[in-house]
């Protein structure tokens, strides 16, 4: 195969992985379109079709089966070349498909990326935020930041600092409105929740709708489907929400946390990848300098913000 059969063989391997273009071109960061012309050009350099397609998405031909053995075996061989290289050359070099969630990535993990990579000039990172966890072991990412331990077998996963949900609300909204004194009198303020079912990763978001209550269930006044979103929203005066603590830091002062004496729910933050990475150089020096990142610069507030 030529070099450019070669990046067609990339594609056809993430969207036998995702089981359909749409989900494998938002993998990838292309467009659905682009995706299936590279595909079709695939099945007709090769002269035949590699995949069915159904109501509930792509399934492999014969010929499809054969190719994406094929395809995995060889993605298997070039990474452990990779890490050989990596290691007789003595420093990191490569891509990591780095996963975690929105808000997590949008904040704390993005400004400490931006260090990462003028550190490590020879990585590339592609970070790829979504709420639902991504499936390691099919290769949508190959490294993870979790807010719980994993359960599933062949990944490592090394513990980091913890993430406590916090009371909190803008100082306009608190002027405007008062500051309630004792959990109970939440129920008396407008409520800022997640729109249920909240994503395992950040279930401790709807806290505020639970504590100190003992009459009716509280009813949020805004409802947003994304933590981040939601931050947004406090900040600009909607209400009271349970937030997690380092995106009340990464809100420079515009969040002030309340009822400091309330203590949320907390998730610990693992580093989560394959058992195969073990010997990855580039994957050992992005978790040693997150986890010494995290010293510097902590994921809770301090004394100063209660």
């Amino acid at each position: 195969m030529s070099a450019f059969d070669w990046d067609k063989l990339r594609l056809f391997h993430a969207v036998a992985e995702a089981g359909s273009f749409t989900e494998a071109a938002r993998r990838l960061g292309t467009s659905q379109p682009a995706l299936s012309r590279q595909i079709a050009s695939l099945e007709q350099s090769i002269g035949g079709k590699l995949f069915h397609r159904h109501a509930r998405g792509l399934a492999l031909t014969h010929e499809g089966e054969q190719l994406e053995q094929a395809a995995g075996e060889t993605w298997e061989r070039i990474e452990g070349v990779r890490q050989s290289i990596e290691q007789s050359l003595g420093r990191p070099t490569g891509q990591i498909r780095l996963t975690t969630t929105i808000s997590f990535g949008s904040t704390w993990l993005a400004r400490a990326l931006a260090d990462f990579i003028r550190a490590y000039p020879e990585i590339d990172v592609m970070l790829v935020l979504d709420d639902e966890e991504l499936d390691l072991a099919r290769r949508e990412a190959e490294v993870a930041i979790r807010f719980s331990q994993p359960t599933q077998q062949g990944l490592i996963s090394k513990r980091m600092e913890a993430v406590r949900y916090r009371l909190c609300a803008s100082a306009d909204y608190l002027e405007r409105h008062g500051e309630p004194k004792s959990a109970s009198e939440l129920s008396e303020h407008r409520l800022v929740a997640f729109h249920e079912p909240a994503p395992g990763p950040i279930q401790g978001v709807n806290w505020a709708l639970e504590v100190g209550n003992t009459g009716a269930p509280r009813t949020p006044r805004l409802r947003v489907n994304s933590i981040y979103g939601l931050s947004v929203a406090v900040q600009n005066g909607a209400g009271i929400a349970a937030l997690p603590s380092y995106l009340i830091r990464a809100s420079e002062g515009r969040l002030k946390v309340i009822l400091p004496g309330e203590l949320g729910p907390i998730s610990r933050c693992f580093f989560v990848y394959p058992e195969e990475l073990r010997g990855s150089i580039r994957v050992n020096v992005l978790r040693d300098f997150l986890i010494e990142r995290m010293k510097s610069d902590p994921l809770d507030v301090d004394q100063a913000m209660l």
